[in-house]
């Protein structure tokens, strides 16, 4: 069987850096807070080309912390894409304010055509979801935040190094936030996460909510939260990102065979938008009678995932909003035909053969926009 996702396949391509590095911090004595975390602080700053970033333990911590740092809470709005992971949805929640959300485009990201008839007086942000690993239209975007004086919260977990229009998703807004969560395209080998900014202050607030709301040992300046990503995770991170583009380029020519040699009227491959980049933490297909096509793969060896089955406002944890199946339909209609495909670091070619061919040898009903 042909996984989704090999994650020992990422350990195995660079074995000796990753023992290596565990076995220096190990011996290193010191496990939280020291200088494996403020070195990686400093080189994905610098990666992303933000002024700062703070390591926190996981991406949804990120993103509880960024809008809390915002200051947006109770009687707050934030308008955040329908057809997103709930962690997105959570971190809005978490800190009492309330998700409305908008509608994808064809891109699988926020149609910025669909924001302004969303906002009320009570909107106070809007969080983006580059979902996948393609850039979102930043542009229109950020036109429509700064004509309404909206904070924006870019969520990264998927999207290490893309880009739009040559600037890295994460440093349009005001924070952005990042999952390095094992199966991203630069992740951790357990939970870690990290915001980015240009605001000093900004980078200092979330320093001192992570750590129990303390900037100096017993002296805590407010309620804060244990969050900190740990000195084994930001080392093995470190090895990691330092070969970022290496392993953005690897799965970039895995997704370009896919585009160019899946060739099936029954499927709808990934478009993307022109000025934004798709490093493809996920290869993402829509096909009609998913769960067919499903045991179809399933039967010929091999493996798929859904991302996601279930969108936020139709979980049982969002009951409360009172949003009924309909509500959304582009955002249900991908729910129902999203699908997605083998794609990771180390994937042999002839993996990719054996996914290609058995794709493209499936009969079925012939796919719409």
């Amino acid at each position: 069987m042909i996984q989704t996702n090999r994650l020992d396949r990422g350990f195995y391509k660079y074995q000796r850096e990753f023992e290596d590095k565990a076995l220096e911090v190990l011996r290193s004595g010191w496990y939280i807070l020291g200088s494996e975390v403020s070195s990686f602080e400093e080189s994905f700053a610098a990666y992303t080309g933000a002024g700062y970033c703070v390591g926190v333990a996981s991406g949804l911590d990120a993103l509880i912390l960024a809008f809390r740092a915002l200051g947006i809470g109770k009687g707050d709005e934030v308008i955040v894409q329908g057809n997103t992971y709930i962690a997105s949805v959570m971190g809005i929640t978490i800190n009492g304010a309330t998700p409305v959300f908008v509608e994808p485009d064809e891109y699988y990201n926020m149609d910025p055509e669909r924001i302004e008839e969303k906002i009320t007086e009570r909107t106070k942000a809007l969080l983006v979801v580059h979902l996948y690993g393609q850039a979102s239209d930043m542009g229109r975007i950020l036109k429509i935040c700064r004509e309404h004086s909206l904070k924006l919260v870019e969520d990264c977990a998927q999207s290490h190094g893309s880009c739009f229009e040559g600037k890295m998703t994460g440093t349009f807004g005001d924070i952005g936030c990042f999952s390095f969560y094992p199966s991203k395209n630069i992740g951790a080998f357990g939970d870690a996460g990290a915001i980015v900014t240009d605001d000093e202050g900004i980078a200092k607030e979330i320093r001192i909510l992570r750590n129990y709301g303390s900037e100096v040992r017993y002296h805590n300046k407010t309620v804060g939260m244990n969050s900190r990503l740990d000195e084994l995770q930001a080392g093995l991170l470190r090895v990691r990102l330092s070969h970022a583009a290496e392993l953005n380029d690897e799965k970039k020519a895995i997704a370009k065979r896919y585009d160019k040699e899946l060739d099936n009227p029954c499927i709808i491959l990934p478009k993307v938008r022109k000025g934004c980049d798709h490093i493809y933490h996920q290869y993402v297909i829509r096909v009609k009678e998913r769960e067919r096509f499903m045991n179809y793969l399933k039967e010929n060896g091999v493996g798929t995932l859904i991302h996601y089955p279930i969108p936020p406002h139709l979980s049982e944890a969002y009951a409360y909003l009172g949003m009924k199946r309909g509500s959304l339909e582009i955002t249900e209609r991908y729910a129902d035909e999203v699908l997605s495909i083998p794609m990771y670091n180390g994937m042999y070619s002839e993996e990719q053969d054996k996914v290609i061919e058995v794709i493209n040898e499936y009969k079925g009903p012939v796919q719409d926009n």
